[in-house]
């Protein structure tokens, strides 16, 4: 049995230096198939978001403010989680911003995600589709994933 977690986040901005976390979004799939499971948090990062990140997913200031803290979201995304291995597009980005998120927790703290152990989509579409648009909505549209349903990006959209 192959348990994989297919994984995407939205953020403030686009600097997991500085910025932060604001949307966790998991699906669960074993044998490559959805179970049905699913894990969807939003998170307050106690920070204004960036216009253009707004712009691309919609989440407000107002909105977020009264959602949990990301560190408290923690727990229950590594039991969801469990020992899938992890599917993301454009690994890096959501990677570099999981594990500067895990940096800012008390210790103990999770460990760092390595790139090795997470399957990166993107750099698989890359691949398969050489000089090929292959951002999601490109790839929903070369595969028809219908999109009507969605009008901003979000972590399970």
């Amino acid at each position: 049995m192959t348990r994989e977690i297919v994984l995407d986040t939205e953020t403030t901005s686009t600097d997991p230096k500085v910025e932060r976390i604001i949307e966790v979004g998991c699906v669960e799939l074993i044998n490559h198939m959805q179970t049905g499971r699913t894990f969807h948090r939003y998170c307050n990062p106690q920070r204004a978001v960036h216009p253009d990140a707004f712009a691309v997913h919609g989440l407000s200031d107002g909105f977020l403010s009264d959602k949990p803290l990301f560190a408290t979201i923690v727990p229950e995304l590594l039991a969801f989680i469990g020992g899938g291995t992890l599917v993301i597009h454009n690994a890096p980005f959501d990677v570099g911003f999981r594990n500067a998120e895990y940096a800012w927790l008390p210790q103990p703290r999770p460990a760092a995600i390595k790139l090795d152990d997470v399957v990166d989509t993107l750099l698989l579409a890359r691949r398969k589709h050489a000089g090929a648009a292959n951002n999601l909505d490109a790839l929903c549209n070369r595969y028809g994933i219908d999109r009507s349903r969605r009008t901003k990006h979000g972590a399970l959209l």
